[in-house]
Protein backbone atom coordinates (compact mmCIF):
# COMPACT_ATOMS: atom_id res chain seq x y z
CA UNK A 1 0.00 0.00 0.00
CA UNK A 2 1.41 3.40 -0.97
CA UNK A 3 1.81 6.14 1.99
CA UNK A 4 0.57 9.32 1.78
CA UNK A 5 3.22 11.66 2.79
CA UNK A 6 1.71 15.24 4.06
CA UNK A 7 3.90 18.38 2.50
CA UNK A 8 4.22 21.09 5.34
CA UNK A 9 1.81 23.26 2.41
CA UNK A 10 -0.73 20.50 3.02
CA UNK A 11 -0.20 19.91 7.22
CA UNK A 12 0.04 24.18 6.97
CA UNK A 13 -3.40 24.45 5.40
CA UNK A 14 -4.60 21.40 7.35
CA UNK A 15 -3.97 23.29 10.66
CA UNK A 16 -5.40 26.25 9.50
CA UNK A 17 -8.87 25.08 9.11
CA UNK A 18 -8.65 23.34 12.30
CA UNK A 19 -7.91 26.67 13.68
CA UNK A 20 -11.06 27.83 11.97
CA UNK A 21 -12.73 25.19 13.17
CA UNK A 22 -12.10 25.35 16.53
CA UNK A 23 -13.21 29.22 16.67
CA UNK A 24 -16.55 28.27 14.65
CA UNK A 25 -17.15 25.92 17.59
CA UNK A 26 -16.24 28.71 20.44
CA UNK A 27 -18.70 31.36 18.31
CA UNK A 28 -21.40 28.89 19.11
CA UNK A 29 -20.94 27.62 22.40
CA UNK A 30 -21.05 31.60 23.24
CA UNK A 31 -24.93 31.09 21.47
CA UNK A 32 -25.26 27.78 23.25
CA UNK A 33 -24.69 29.61 26.16
CA UNK A 34 -27.18 32.21 25.62
CA UNK A 35 -30.41 30.02 24.88
CA UNK A 36 -31.96 28.84 27.56
CA UNK A 37 -35.48 27.39 27.01
CA UNK A 38 -38.01 27.34 29.98
CA UNK A 39 -37.63 24.75 32.22
CA UNK A 40 -33.89 24.17 31.00
CA UNK A 41 -31.23 24.46 33.31
CA UNK A 42 -27.57 26.05 32.40
CA UNK A 43 -26.34 24.73 28.88
CA UNK A 44 -23.99 21.89 29.08
CA UNK A 45 -21.07 21.36 26.80
CA UNK A 46 -17.93 19.74 26.00
CA UNK A 47 -14.83 21.44 24.98
CA UNK A 48 -14.21 22.80 21.11
CA UNK A 49 -12.63 20.00 19.85
CA UNK A 50 -11.86 19.56 16.37
CA UNK A 51 -12.63 15.74 15.52
CA UNK A 52 -14.22 13.62 13.16
CA UNK A 53 -15.51 11.51 15.82
CA UNK A 54 -18.96 12.84 16.91
CA UNK A 55 -20.63 11.35 20.47
CA UNK A 56 -24.23 12.54 21.13
CA UNK A 57 -25.27 12.25 24.72
CA UNK A 58 -28.92 12.93 25.78
CA UNK A 59 -29.33 15.23 27.87
CA UNK A 60 -27.18 16.37 30.89
CA UNK A 61 -28.03 15.40 34.56
CA UNK A 62 -28.15 17.74 37.27
CA UNK A 63 -24.25 16.77 38.59
CA UNK A 64 -23.05 17.72 34.83
CA UNK A 65 -25.33 21.30 35.33
CA UNK A 66 -23.63 21.78 38.41
CA UNK A 67 -20.12 20.93 37.03
CA UNK A 68 -20.71 22.49 34.01
CA UNK A 69 -19.39 20.05 31.56
CA UNK A 70 -21.31 16.52 29.63
CA UNK A 71 -21.20 13.08 31.22
CA UNK A 72 -19.69 14.36 34.62
CA UNK A 73 -21.13 11.83 37.22
CA UNK A 74 -22.12 8.18 37.49
CA UNK A 75 -23.20 7.34 33.72
CA UNK A 76 -19.98 9.63 32.48
CA UNK A 77 -17.65 7.61 35.21
CA UNK A 78 -18.92 4.14 33.72
CA UNK A 79 -18.72 5.66 29.45
CA UNK A 80 -15.62 6.53 29.45
CA UNK A 81 -14.51 3.15 31.09
CA UNK A 82 -16.33 1.54 28.27
CA UNK A 83 -14.55 3.83 26.16
CA UNK A 84 -11.22 2.94 27.89
CA UNK A 85 -11.84 -0.56 27.42
CA UNK A 86 -12.33 -0.16 23.36
CA UNK A 87 -9.43 1.98 22.82
CA UNK A 88 -7.02 1.70 25.80
CA UNK A 89 -7.60 5.95 26.03
CA UNK A 90 -8.43 7.17 29.77
CA UNK A 91 -11.21 9.49 30.04
CA UNK A 92 -8.65 12.76 29.87
CA UNK A 93 -7.78 11.22 26.49
CA UNK A 94 -11.42 11.05 25.24
CA UNK A 95 -12.77 14.36 25.91
CA UNK A 96 -9.48 15.48 24.36
CA UNK A 97 -9.74 13.29 20.71
CA UNK A 98 -14.12 13.37 20.94
CA UNK A 99 -15.96 16.23 20.23
CA UNK A 100 -19.40 15.52 22.90
CA UNK A 101 -22.46 16.88 22.16
CA UNK A 102 -26.59 16.59 23.27
CA UNK A 103 -30.01 16.21 21.74
CA UNK A 104 -30.61 18.70 24.65
CA UNK A 105 -27.77 20.61 26.23
CA UNK A 106 -29.86 21.44 29.47
CA UNK A 107 -30.87 19.30 32.18
CA UNK A 108 -34.64 19.17 31.49
CA UNK A 109 -35.25 18.73 35.28
CA UNK A 110 -36.79 15.63 37.20
CA UNK A 111 -40.24 13.76 35.89
CA UNK A 112 -43.37 13.49 38.25
CA UNK A 113 -42.44 9.98 38.56
CA UNK A 114 -39.09 10.48 39.61
CA UNK A 115 -35.45 10.36 37.50
CA UNK A 116 -34.88 13.06 34.90
CA UNK A 117 -37.06 14.47 32.25
CA UNK A 118 -37.21 13.44 28.95
CA UNK A 119 -37.19 16.35 26.55
CA UNK A 120 -40.51 16.17 24.29
CA UNK A 121 -40.27 16.21 20.67
CA UNK A 122 -41.16 20.07 20.64
CA UNK A 123 -38.23 20.55 22.81
CA UNK A 124 -35.70 18.45 20.99
CA UNK A 125 -36.56 20.52 17.76
CA UNK A 126 -35.77 23.78 19.20
CA UNK A 127 -31.99 22.00 19.70
CA UNK A 128 -31.48 20.42 16.67
CA UNK A 129 -30.20 23.48 14.73
CA UNK A 130 -27.10 23.78 17.19
CA UNK A 131 -26.15 19.91 15.94
CA UNK A 132 -26.80 21.09 12.37
CA UNK A 133 -24.31 23.44 12.52
CA UNK A 134 -21.45 21.85 14.94
CA UNK A 135 -22.03 18.52 12.01
CA UNK A 136 -21.29 21.32 9.25
CA UNK A 137 -18.39 22.28 11.51
CA UNK A 138 -16.43 19.08 12.14
CA UNK A 139 -17.87 16.95 9.05
CA UNK A 140 -17.45 14.24 11.47
CA UNK A 141 -16.78 10.49 9.75
CA UNK A 142 -18.18 8.44 12.80
CA UNK A 143 -20.97 9.38 14.98
CA UNK A 144 -21.56 7.55 18.45
CA UNK A 145 -25.01 8.47 19.43
CA UNK A 146 -25.37 6.91 23.77
CA UNK A 147 -28.84 6.03 24.33
CA UNK A 148 -32.41 5.58 22.93
CA UNK A 149 -32.80 9.67 22.39
CA UNK A 150 -29.64 10.29 20.89
CA UNK A 151 -29.71 6.70 18.65
CA UNK A 152 -33.09 7.71 17.61
CA UNK A 153 -32.30 11.56 16.21
CA UNK A 154 -29.40 9.61 14.03
CA UNK A 155 -30.91 6.08 13.31
CA UNK A 156 -34.73 6.86 14.01
CA UNK A 157 -36.65 4.64 16.86
CA UNK A 158 -35.19 1.55 17.37
CA UNK A 159 -34.93 -1.55 19.60
CA UNK A 160 -31.87 -1.54 21.49
CA UNK A 161 -31.24 -5.41 20.37
CA UNK A 162 -31.03 -4.32 16.36
CA UNK A 163 -28.85 -1.80 16.24
CA UNK A 164 -25.94 -2.22 19.28
CA UNK A 165 -23.07 -3.99 17.79
CA UNK A 166 -23.71 -3.13 14.45
CA UNK A 167 -22.41 -0.08 12.45
CA UNK A 168 -24.48 1.87 10.15
CA UNK A 169 -24.06 3.86 7.10
CA UNK A 170 -26.30 6.53 7.04
CA UNK A 171 -26.72 10.77 5.51
CA UNK A 172 -26.67 12.63 9.19
CA UNK A 173 -27.78 16.51 8.70
CA UNK A 174 -26.28 16.50 4.93
CA UNK A 175 -23.20 14.42 6.08
CA UNK A 176 -22.14 11.17 5.02
CA UNK A 177 -21.63 9.07 8.40
CA UNK A 178 -20.77 5.83 10.05
CA UNK A 179 -22.49 5.16 13.20
CA UNK A 180 -21.70 2.90 16.12
CA UNK A 181 -24.74 3.08 18.46
CA UNK A 182 -24.19 2.30 22.47
CA UNK A 183 -26.95 1.81 25.02
CA UNK A 184 -27.06 4.15 27.76
CA UNK A 185 -24.55 3.77 30.68
CA UNK A 186 -26.87 5.24 33.04
CA UNK A 187 -26.51 3.07 36.44
CA UNK A 188 -30.71 2.78 36.21
CA UNK A 189 -29.55 0.56 33.45
CA UNK A 190 -29.42 -3.35 33.26
CA UNK A 191 -30.13 -3.36 29.66
CA UNK A 192 -26.16 -3.92 29.01
CA UNK A 193 -25.75 -5.63 32.13
CA UNK A 194 -27.66 -8.49 30.90
CA UNK A 195 -27.72 -10.69 27.61
CA UNK A 196 -28.18 -10.04 25.08
CA UNK A 197 -27.04 -6.35 25.76
CA UNK A 198 -23.58 -7.44 27.62
CA UNK A 199 -22.42 -9.53 24.56
CA UNK A 200 -23.87 -6.61 21.75
CA UNK A 201 -21.98 -3.86 24.27
CA UNK A 202 -18.71 -5.80 23.47
CA UNK A 203 -18.99 -5.80 19.73
CA UNK A 204 -19.61 -2.21 19.77
CA UNK A 205 -16.95 -1.11 21.58
CA UNK A 206 -15.19 -3.60 19.41
CA UNK A 207 -15.87 -1.74 16.43
CA UNK A 208 -15.03 1.74 17.92
CA UNK A 209 -11.75 0.13 18.77
CA UNK A 210 -10.97 -0.79 15.35
CA UNK A 211 -12.24 2.05 13.20
CA UNK A 212 -10.21 4.48 11.51
CA UNK A 213 -11.77 7.68 13.16
CA UNK A 214 -10.88 6.76 16.44
CA UNK A 215 -7.48 5.78 16.19
CA UNK A 216 -6.68 8.85 14.27
CA UNK A 217 -7.85 10.71 16.80
CA UNK A 218 -6.57 9.31 19.70
CA UNK A 219 -3.12 9.37 17.63
CA UNK A 220 -3.99 13.35 17.08
CA UNK A 221 -3.91 13.59 21.36
CA UNK A 222 -0.67 11.57 21.71
CA UNK A 223 1.08 13.86 18.58
CA UNK A 224 0.34 17.17 20.70
CA UNK A 225 1.88 15.85 23.62
CA UNK A 226 -0.88 13.94 25.25
CA UNK A 227 -3.70 15.03 27.15
CA UNK A 228 -3.53 18.18 29.60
Amino acid sequence: MARVVTTGAGAAGQAVKRRQAEAALRALHLELAAFRPRGFGPTVHGSPVVSRVFLLGQAPGPHEAKLGRPFAWTAGKTLFRWLEQATGAGEAAAREAFYISAVARGFPGKARGGGDRVPTPAEILRWRPFIEREVAILRPRLVVPIGRLAIGEVLGPRPLAEVIGRSFEVTWHGQGVEVIPLPHPSGASTWFKMEPGRSLLGEALALLGAHPAVQQALARVSADGGPR
